[in-house]
């Protein structure tokens, strides 16, 4: 019997591709707690430390690939990692956060006080367009399709890293793992530069890490 391939250096071999999938770094609309959606706000200047930091490790996992939403407080956040391991980026407008129309630039205090019987129908699983705008499995529907295809084209074993929004990757997990939309509440949400993990097994994705890199730090977010 031949050996198993070594693969390359710091794998576990046959481990099967992985895919990370890391949210962009701190932005003043985070803090004020206003809900971004397709707003292009940029990172404030802890968001850019908070990037360079994750950067740092996630280099050391040696990642095959980076792709990341064009939305710059994505694009910048993955700048940083390409500026370590020199891999290109590629950018994708399908990887932006949820649109949610009249939601945007509102604050979670005016969402609830405005919009309180649509945030809390979305809250229990309920198809809803916030704001008016896309529902979750719309925004699955064009984000998952991206990382699939870029997943297809990792080496065995082979490592990609998705740069996007807390609420853009919470619903590609919940499509990734199969899981039924009104279950994908259930996965917490991410802090600011933090990713969750996905391996490639027998029976497809499963889940690995999530929100990993900086716990316990508030999540911050349009999914919270």
């Amino acid at each position: 019997m031949s050996a198993p391939s070594a693969g390359k250096a710091g794998s576990e071999p046959g481990r099967g591709r992985r895919v990370i999938l890391w949210r962009h770094g701190q932005t003043s609309w985070n803090v004020e707690r206003r809900f971004q959606g397709s707003t292009d706000v940029e990172l404030t200047e802890a968001g850019v430390g908070q990037a360079r930091r994750a950067a740092r490790l996630l280099a050391s996992l040696k990642p095959d690939a980076i792709v990341a939403s064009d939305l710059q407080r994505a694009s910048k956040t993955a700048a940083e990692l390409a500026e370590l391991t020199g891999l290109p980026v590629t950018h994708d407008e399908d990887l932006r956060e949820t649109y949610a129309g009249v939601w945007q630039g509102l604050t979670h205090e005016e969402i609830i006080s405005r919009h309180g019987e649509e945030y809390a129908a979305w809250k229990r699983g309920e198809p809803v367009r916030r704001g008016g705008g896309e529902l979750e499995t719309e925004v699955a529907d064009r984000a998952a399709p991206v990382v699939l295809r870029h997943a297809e084209k990792l080496p065995e074993d082979g490592t990609l890293v998705v740069v996007s929004h807390g609420g853009t990757i919470r619903t590609t997990i919940g499509r990734l793992l199969g899981l039924e939309a009104r279950h994908w509440e259930s996965l917490g949400g991410l802090s600011n530069c933090c990713w969750s993990v996905l391996g490639e097994g027998a029976r497809g994705w499963r889940l690995l890490e999530h929100n990993a890199g900086t716990l316990p730090e508030p999540v911050l977010g349009d999914d919270d």
